[in-house]
């Protein structure tokens, strides 16, 4: 069933989500501050809208695709924001990837002033998996309102979980960084291991296949790490929120996170080089030592 749906944020992520709700027979309606984002969505039979509230007004579902905490306050909130449109009968999806406290204050705000529901739906699997409908969804909310909003998820993802209450989504999706980063940075330190022995790491996937050290990022990016591809993947200042935020998080909780922490200050180095949009990949920089 055809549903129709307000986007907030049409960057990487939300182009790839936008387009595969369009080809899926969604109505959609996009606002974005980059009108040439916009207008890109615009040709493949998406609304341009002047603001949140103008996305939102008619929309029975919709969907924020944003960076900070901050511009999702201010998209909810600020002036011509959803909530000056806000009922009981729409829901709010948060896609983007924020601070889980933030994501409950802010959900238990619209829900006092407005009735509006919020779902917080952090993804994993980038603009491939939105673009095939086969995302990883972590979600957090009411299960009533899990169940509301799979109407749209479903034509997004393979893997869709309520992880508990408001904001669960959002610490799951720190989990699910923490692990990529420390994933990204064992693999360019075998990659240098494997290169140190006179192995070509290109073939260490194959070999490694089904056993202990197998994984995804290493099937799909070890290659890629060796030949020092730095074709755009995802960005190392967006890895760098992502600690940012699970460091943040672990200060608050008191968790200790020792390699964590030591990744992160890597990611630091890398930034501070000026390869904060630069891929993923890039960290093998550091380690070629130029």
């Amino acid at each position: 069933m055809a549903e129709t749906v307000a986007l907030i944020g049409a960057g990487i992520m939300g182009q790839a989500i936008a387009t595969r709700l369009l080809s899926c027979g969604h109505a959609l309606a996009v606002f974005d501050i980059d009108k040439d984002k916009v207008a890109a969505l615009v040709q493949k039979g998406a609304t341009a809208a002047a603001n949140p509230a103008a996305a939102a007004r008619a929309a029975d579902y919709v969907i924020l695709s944003l960076n900070h905490a901050d511009i999702v306050a201010k998209a909810v909130f600020g002036g011509d924001g959803i909530a000056s449109v806000a009922t009981p009968a729409k829901l709010l999806i948060d896609m983007s990837s924020i601070d889980p406290a933030a994501t409950a204050e802010m959900a238990a705000r619209l829900k006092s002033q407005t009735g509006m529901a919020w779902v917080d739906c952090p993804l994993s699997g980038g603009v491939p998996g939105a673009l095939a409908g086969k995302l990883t969804i972590m979600a957090g909310g009411e299960a009533a309102d899990f169940e509301r909003a799979r109407a749209v998820m479903k034509d997004l993802s393979a893997n869709y979980t309520l992880m508990g209450g408001s904001g669960a989504g959002q610490t799951t999706k720190l989990v699910n960084q923490l692990f990529c980063a420390l994933a990204f940075q064992a693999v360019a330190e075998a990659v240098k291991l494997a290169e140190a022995g006179g192995v070509d790491p290109a073939s260490i996937p194959a070999a490694l296949a089904g056993g202990r050290a197998d994984g995804r990022i290493m099937q799909e990016f070890m290659a890629k790490f060796a030949a020092r591809d730095f074709a755009p993947t995802g960005s190392l200042g967006n890895m760098l929120k992502d600690l940012d935020s699970i460091q943040a998080f672990a200060l608050k909780t008191k968790t200790p996170l020792p390699l964590t922490s030591a990744v992160t200050d890597l990611h630091r180095i890398l930034i501070a080089m000026g390869l904060g949009s630069k891929d993923n990949a890039e960290v093998m920089r550091l380690l070629d030592g130029k």
